[in-house]
């Protein structure tokens, strides 16, 4: 009979316990998860190597505007052709941006009509004209913070890089 009610006691202290612990919270998302959720531009898959690249990339650009700036203050046309010239088109860019953007639609299309406006300061350094410099350079400045408006980074892993890229259209270039 004890052992009976022993059972029982134990039984309801089992249930009770159960009722008793609530089901665990859904586990937050991390903190780069949380921004990532936040950000609303279009993903652009990049392995981190790749990233890295791009971001030294981006870096170096900024840079040439930089010298642009300082070469329009002192009418130093041949500095600003230099410039221009590292961010203008070339096929090794074309290459880059179409190899970075394989995992993106639009990201290589858009990225490619960045360097071909910033071919347009060079052109206007050629010719003299401070003024169209400036405003090849505004142009340009409009390209690089529209496609900063509308891409952003995702790194991703070599299988899922894969995945992404097996059905990117060829190279426009015609390189691969």
């Amino acid at each position: 009979m004890i052992a009976m009610r022993v059972l029982g006691a134990l039984a309801f202290l089992t249930a009770c316990a159960r009722e008793a612990t609530p089901a665990p919270a859904p586990a937050a998302p991390s903190p780069a998860d949380a921004l990532d959720q936040m950000d609303t531009r279009t993903a652009v898959p990049l392995l981190p190597m790749m990233a890295n690249h791009q971001k030294q990339n981006m870096r170096d650009h900024l840079l040439a505007v930089q010298e642009i700036v300082a070469a329009v203050a002192a009418d130093d046309f041949a500095a600003i052709e230099k410039a221009a010239g590292r961010i203008g088109y070339s096929q090794q860019m074309a290459q880059m941006c179409t190899h970075m953007g394989a995992g993106a639609p639009g990201f290589t299309e858009q990225a490619l009509t960045f360097h071909r406006t910033a071919d347009g300061i060079a052109a206007a350094a050629r010719e003299r004209n401070r003024g169209r410099v400036l405003v090849e350079l505004g142009a340009t400045l409009q390209t690089c913070t529209g496609c900063h408006a509308a891409w952003k980074q995702r790194v991703v892993d070599d299988p899922t890089w894969q995945r992404l890229t097996a059905s990117a259209p060829p190279d426009p270039t015609g390189h691969h």
